[in-house]
């Protein structure tokens, strides 16, 4: 990546046009000031999830536009090193992590937070606000019982590895499709994992004799179809993946909601064992292109982050 020098005071990754991985650069700018009610952190670590590269090519213009140059990063972890005027329960030199802009940079302002607790590296912890929010927002759609059952397409991906565990501590059976080689890792998170593909309704049928209650759409791999045909209804289909919901007549969740109380419940699974989101590389700064570039191929065991030296 090209290195674009000017006497800003930290490094950040930014892009100035819309396109691929090419497009991404380190520039030099001011620190970041946070407002009345966001904390500034000193970066250690931040997400890449498949939406950076979404918006970096320019796919989400209609429903999110980019004012030019732009930053790159929605999560992070890190210390907090600056505190908004209304912002209380925190401490400047305190380690925490959440939601924010441009967080792959050196400095970064937090919108929403949580302290980090010893348990979570700050490469674990960078990882988790997305996919935990997501997770969370999707039980509360789908609205199952103790004992009934759930089937995820995609599941194998951090949003899928964070429902399986959710509702997994809530006694909801899920059975999750993904590709073969990531069949005992949907097991060791207490899933019943299947294959993609042609023949799903039969296989699905002889996993849940008693039926499927709710179906996920994850990925938007045009399966929305195959759902309905399992569900029975259009009603009992939920996507966060495919812009075609509409005309289905499916259930959709777009856009997200607060982190803080999907954080919280979480953390509580961390101290307790039974919830981890693994991290699968780790980059740095100078490499977000090509981190960005495995993340949105969507085939990563785990989540990828950059590490903010």
């Amino acid at each position: 990546m090209e290195k674009i020098s000017s006497k800003g005071t930290m490094k950040a990754v930014r892009f100035y046009q819309y396109g691929g991985p090419e497009v991404l650069k380190i520039d030099n700018v001011p620190v970041p000031e946070p407002s009345s009610d966001q904390v500034l952190i000193a970066v250690k670590a931040s997400a890449v999830n498949q939406i950076d590269a979404k918006l970096r090519a320019g796919y989400l213009h209609n429903f999110m536009p980019i004012s030019f140059p732009a930053g790159v990063g929605l999560d992070a972890s890190g210390i907090v090193v600056g505190l908004g005027s209304n912002v209380s329960g925190v401490n400047v030199g305190d380690a925490v992590f959440g939601s924010g802009r441009d967080t792959a940079a050196e400095y970064a302002v937090l919108n929403e937070w949580v302290i980090k607790p010893k348990s979570l590296s700050f490469e674990e912890a960078a990882g988790y606000p997305i996919p935990v929010e997501t997770a969370v927002r999707i039980l509360q759609d789908v609205n199952l019982k103790k004992g009934e059952t759930l089937l995820v397409s995609g599941a194998a991906g951090s949003v899928g590895t964070a429902l399986i565990q959710l509702a997994h501590a809530e006694g909801i059976l899920v059975i999750g499709t993904a590709s073969e080689s990531r069949h005992e890792f949907l097991r060791s998170l207490g899933a019943i994992p299947t294959t993609y593909g042609s023949g799903l309704s039969d296989r699905v049928e002889t996993l849940a004799p008693k039926g499927v209650q709710a179906a996920v759409d994850l990925i938007g791999s045009k399966i929305i179809p195959e759902l309905i045909k399992i569900t029975g209804v259009p009603t009992k289909v939920l996507t966060i993946a495919d812009p075609t919901a509409d005309e289905y007549g499916i259930k959709k969740s777009f856009v997200a909601k607060s982190i803080l109380n999907p954080l919280q419940k979480v953390l509580k699974m961390v101290d307790a064992g039974s919830f981890g989101l693994p991290v699968a590389e780790i980059f740095p700064m100078d490499q977000v292109d090509k981190a960005q570039q495995i993340s949105s191929n969507g085939h990563a065991k785990g989540r990828i982050i950059i590490k903010i030296d």
